[in-house]
């Protein structure tokens, strides 16, 4: 039989982070697969763990997939783990867990910690629904792009920041997201110097110019303020009837969602135009 490839998520900061589970897996399977082998030496000493380590990063994550494809068709069971927080969220992973599916090998989630998740609960930004998406590019002309791309985002946008690269980051978004901009900054999570900024993108920009900045970023930017519809209801219906093929479902549906209001509301709204036609 094959073995498991359990994929073990590990403290972001705290040591103490970590599920009763999640260290018992990793004393009991034959090796972990780690994104840098010495700083997780330092989780695994914490708890005693002696399971060997094996390097598997961005670098060499093709060809090591392979080999480790190779032990767990063998009946070894792996686990794989990251810096912190949750292996494959941003980080190598991806491929081994893809490689395992299809060849048809089990694999198991140990959750646990997670930065973006924990800066989302702390933020105080809306979190009914949230878009993620991964690092901020680290060229000028690929940022400014990126952030056009989500300016207008009707959910709160979640990504990774260096710190180095903070400030510049924060300057374009001024620049195309606006200086009132609502947003939130989490930085060392969990870690003795945690910090979270919440206000304007001016506000941040000048917060964080002060001098150095230090330590894992989470940034988080506030949904778009949506603009008013003008038109009316009935004549939102009436102009998506006569330009669109939509069906009166789809309609319905749209115009809900452009003047927020409830879709039962906006179906009693066409009932007058559906006898129409």
């Amino acid at each position: 039989m094959s073995g498991l490839l359990y994929v073990v998520a590990t403290p972001i900061g705290n040591l103490e982070d970590i599920t009763y589970r999640a260290v018992r897996i990793l004393a009991e399977v034959e090796m972990i697969a780690a994104e840098d082998t010495r700083h997780s030496r330092k989780l695994l000493d914490h708890y005693a763990i002696r399971t060997p380590l094996i390097s598997y990063h961005e670098h060499n994550e093709e060809q090591r997939a392979e080999q480790l494809l190779d032990k767990l068709q063998a009946g070894h069971s792996l686990a794989l783990i990251s810096d912190a927080g949750t292996p494959c969220i941003a980080d190598p992973g991806f491929r081994l867990v893809s490689r395992c599916r299809a060849a048809g090998i089990e694999v198991v989630a140990v959750p646990g910690p997670s930065a973006l998740v924990a800066a989302l609960s702390i933020s105080g930004l809306p979190t009914d629904g949230f878009r993620f998406v991964g690092f901020v590019p680290a060229k000028a002309h690929a940022r400014q792009q990126f952030l056009e791309r989500y300016q207008n985002e009707s959910h709160t946008v979640a990504c990774y920041e260096t710190p180095h690269r903070l400030q510049k980051c924060l300057a374009d978004i001024v620049a195309v997201c606006g200086a009132d901009r609502p947003l939130a900054i989490a930085r060392e999570l969990t870690k003795r110097h945690e910090e979270l900024f919440t206000g304007s993108a001016a506000e941040a920009l000048e917060h964080f110019s002060a001098g150095a900045v230090k330590g894992e970023l989470v940034l988080l930017l506030a949904p778009a303020v949506q603009a008013a519809p003008t038109l009316t209801v009935t004549e939102s219906l009436r102009q998506l009837r006569a330009d669109t093929e939509l069906s009166w479902k789809e309609i319905v549906r749209q115009v809900a969602r452009e003047h927020n209001l409830p879709g039962s509301d906006v179906y009693r709204e066409s009932l007058a135009l559906r006898a129409e036609d």
